[in-house]
């Protein structure tokens, strides 16, 4: 659980770089992590979906090339976040707070939220209402942070915890922004911890799907 007050202030920072910022310090990854999402959203053929968190719009993007006949709602509380979003073509945007959505009861078959439940105020609150607008039957899609395990898990911190905000640094100007990144993914819960999760907020067959090690894993589950 985070400080939205913090959280809005370093994404608003960062935004003018922060795509650059994210394909150069994943190598790249970034796009194959958001390709994997897509290809498991897809079968699902959802006829409206809610990007929560959407940030510079690239899942909600991709989403939408591969799934041209569903209504995309990208939504974010960072308006500098939206605007990068929107210079890209992304529509429509919604300023919203992912604990509080300015949407009605059951209005999405599917939700998908990359990096962004982490940054939330409260992880269950946010789960509670990404229940709340997806219709019954419909799907959730969580694309986040993890840690690998030994001994991956040593070499992947120091990289985390100093490489990475002394890179991220110079391309941002904003070292904290980062340094909170690595904070922030230490305390996340990730694998069996975020399956609990998902199953307490009275979600129903969550798996998960490690990639490039561990070090991101996606979730999914679905609304009874």
């Amino acid at each position: 659980m985070q400080n939205p007050a913090q959280v809005r202030g370093i994404f608003s920072r960062i935004a003018p770089r922060y795509d650059l910022a994210n394909h150069l310090l994943s190598g790249g990854l970034d796009f194959l992590w958001r390709a994997r999402a897509v290809r498991l959203v897809a079968p699902w053929r959802p006829r409206t979906i809610l990007d929560l968190a959407t940030g510079s719009g690239d899942l909600a993007l991709a989403l939408q090339k591969k799934l041209p006949q569903a209504r995309i709602v990208g939504a974010d509380f960072c308006l500098p976040m939206l605007q990068v979003a929107a210079g890209k073509g992304l529509h429509p945007l919604v300023a919203a707070d992912g604990t509080r959505l300015p949407f009605a009861d059951a209005s999405f078959e599917a939700v998908t939220v990359a990096f962004g439940l982490r940054n939330m105020e409260s992880w269950p609150g946010a789960l509670r209402e990404m229940s709340r607008v997806l219709h019954p039957g419909g799907h959730l899609l969580l694309l986040d942070f993890s840690l690998p395990r030994p001994p991956l898990d040593k070499i992947y911190r120091l990289y985390l915890h100093r490489i990475l905000p002394l890179i991220a640094g110079l391309l941002t100007n904003h070292r904290a922004g980062y340094e909170y990144l690595g904070a922030s993914i230490e305390t996340f819960p990730s694998g069996q911890a975020m399956l609990d999760l998902l199953s307490s907020q009275g979600f129903s067959a969550p798996q998960a799907y490690a990639l490039a090690a561990g070090i991101v894993t996606i979730y999914t589950a679905e609304k009874p």
